[in-house]
């Protein structure tokens, strides 16, 4: 296990899209069958120096809203935007409009699946891309913001 010991005081958002909020129940094959209340849990364990947050939405503003909130206060955002990875120039413009450093996150590898989820809107704004890895993407994209 890494540890992150000058990491205190750090706060990082996971930052969800939609239907991020049946992970465990949706496509299991695809998603797995952990729940994000669950692998948040475990993430909390994972980076106990971290004040780890989570938030989620199935409403783009929303989305928009909470990057704007923390995107001048946070250290870090692991944004999973789902669908609107492919569809969003306002995420794309909120990132670019904040100072916090974000990572995007697929919990699929893309490219594995359907043509139209190889396009993602939101790549160019964010700091680096994470996917493929399940739900360990997440903490994959907590160790790379902790290290910028």
């Amino acid at each position: 296990m890494i540890s992150f010991m000058d990491n205190n005081n750090k706060r990082v958002l996971i930052l969800n899209g939609p239907n991020l909020n049946l992970l465990g129940k949706r496509e299991p094959g695809i998603y797995g069958n952990n729940s994000m209340e669950s692998y948040f849990a475990t993430l909390q364990e994972r980076f106990p120096d971290v004040s780890l947050e989570y938030y989620q939405s199935n409403v783009e503003g929303e989305l928009i809203n909470k990057l704007h909130e923390v995107g001048f206060t946070y250290d870090g955002v692991v944004l999973n935007a789902g669908a609107y990875t492919h569809t969003s120039v306002a995420i794309h413009d909120a990132i670019k409009a904040i100072s916090t450093p974000v990572v995007e996150v697929h919990i699929s590898n893309v490219y594995q699946r359907e043509t139209y989820r190889h396009t993602s809107l939101i790549t160019g704004a964010c700091v680096g891309v994470i996917g493929g890895f399940g739900m360990d993407s997440y903490r994959l994209a907590i160790e790379a913001l902790l290290q910028l």
